[in-house]
C-alpha cells in the first residue's frame, strides 16, 4: 500500500472508530487503578546463565515480567503478572497449542520454512540479549536472533527492541521489530504470522476479543483495525485481565489485519494480505505497543492511548 493510500485508509478508519456506537466511545474513559496513579520505578535483572531478563518494581523481590532469551529457543515473554498482581497474563505451551510460547514473534512460510510452529534451536539461534536501560520509570532491553535454514545458515536476523513502563496502573510495552534479510526472503500468504499473544484460556473461561471498530471474537478474524484487545478472566480474578495491541501507521500493512483463534489467541499479521517480500540486505521495521490492564474494556481510552503512542513514535 502506498504512503498516500495508507494515509487515506487511516483517515477513513479513524472516522469509523469515532462514529462507532453512536458516540459511546467518546464518553468512556480508560479505567485507572487509583492505588497506582502515576509512573512506577522499575529495574531489570539479567541472569545470563538462565537466559532471562526480568523486570521488577523497584524494591520488590518478585518479577512482574520475564523475557526468556535462551541460546537455542525462540525468545518469548512469560510469565507476565497482571498489574494488580492478581493472575498471569501469559501462558506457555498450552495443550491446545503447544507451539505458542506466551508473548512472542513467529513468522510463517519464510522461504517455505515455519518459524511460528517451531521454536527450537534448529530454527533459532541467539546472537545476543542485552539490557539497554537497567532502571528508572522506563526500562529497555534487546534480543537478537538468527533464523536459520535446514543447513544452519542464517537467512534472516531479527532484532527485538523492548521498552516497558508502568503508568496509571497499567503496563506499557513498546516493541520495535527489525528483520534484516541475508538472502531474498518471501513470507507466504497465511492467516497468522508475526507478533502473537497467548493468554491463559480453557473451555468455559469468560473472555472476549474486541477491535477498534467494535468487531468481537471471530468477527475480528482477518479484519483490519488500529488496535485489538483481548480480555480473559484468568485464575485468581473476578473480572477480566486485558492486553491490547496497538498498530502503527508506519507499519507495512497499516491498519494490519488480525488473527483471532478459537481460544482467544491474538496477533496482527501482515501475511494475511498475501506474500510479503524482504530483499537481500534490506531491513523491515515494525512497531507495536501493548497495554496490559485490568477491569472493564474502555474503548475511548484505548483509542486515545493509541493516538499518544503514534505521537510518541
Amino acid at each position: 500500500m502506498s504512503k498516500i493510500n495508507r494515509i487515506t485508509f487511516f483517515t477513513l478508519f479513524v472516522a469509523a472508530v469515532i462514529s462507532y456506537g453512536g458516540g459511546l466511545l467518546q464518553t468512556m474513559a480508560f479505567a485507572k487503578d487509583s492505588s497506582a496513579i502515576g509512573n512506577r520505578a522499575l529495574r531489570i535483572e539479567h541472569d545470563e546463565q538462565a537466559g532471562t531478563i526480568s523486570v521488577f518494581r523497584a524494591g520488590d523481590k518478585a518479577p512482574i515480567l520475564t523475557q526468556n532469551a535462551r541460546e537455542d529457543t525462540r525468545p518469548y515473554l512469560h510469565p507476565v503478572v497482571a498489574p494488580d498482581g492478581k493472575g498471569l497474563l501469559t501462558e506457555y505451551r498450552p495443550k491446545h497449542h503447544l507451539h505458542q510460547t506466551g508473548l512472542y514473534w513467529g513468522l510463517k512460510l519464510v522461504n517455505g520454512r515455519d518459524y511460528f510452529m517451531n521454536w527450537q534451536g534448529d530454527y533459532w539461534r541467539r546472537v545476543s540479549a542485552t539490557v539497554l536501560r537497567k532502571k528508572g520509570e522506563e526500562v529497555k532491553w534487546q534480543t537478537v536472533y538468527d533464523l536459520i535454514d535446514e543447513k544452519g545458515t542464517t537467512i534472516l536476523t531479527e532484532t527485538q527492541n523492548w521498552s516497558m513502563q508502568e503508568q496509571d496502573g497499567k503496563y506499557l510495552l513498546d516493541l520495535e521489530w527489525k528483520g534484516k534479510a541475508h538472502i531474498d526472503i518471501n513470507l507466504g500468504k497465511f492467516y497468522v504470522g508475526g507478533l502473537f499473544i497467548r493468554m491463559p484460556w480453557k473451555p468455559g473461561d469468560r473472555g472476549e476479543v474486541v477491535n477498534a471498530v467494535g468487531q468481537k471474537d471471530k468477527e475480528a478474524e482477518g479484519q483490519r483495525a488500529i488496535w485489538t484487545d483481548v480480555g480473559i478472566q484468568v485464575e485468581g480474578r473476578n473480572d477480566l485481565a486485558h492486553i491490547a495491541i496497538f498498530d502503527h501507521p508506519d507499519n507495512r500493512a497499516f491498519p494490519t489485519p488480525w488473527r483471532v483463534d478459537n481460544e482467544l489467541g491474538v496477533g496482527p499479521s501482515v501475511q494475511i494480505l498475501g506474500d510479503w517480500k524482504i530483499k537481500k540486505g534490506q531491513t523491515e521495521t515494525i512497531r507495536y505497543r501493548l497495554v496490559a490492564y485490568t477491569g472493564d474494556l474502555k474503548g475511548a481510552g484505548l483509542t486515545q492511548q493509541w493516538k499518544e503512542f503514534v505521537r510518541a513514535y
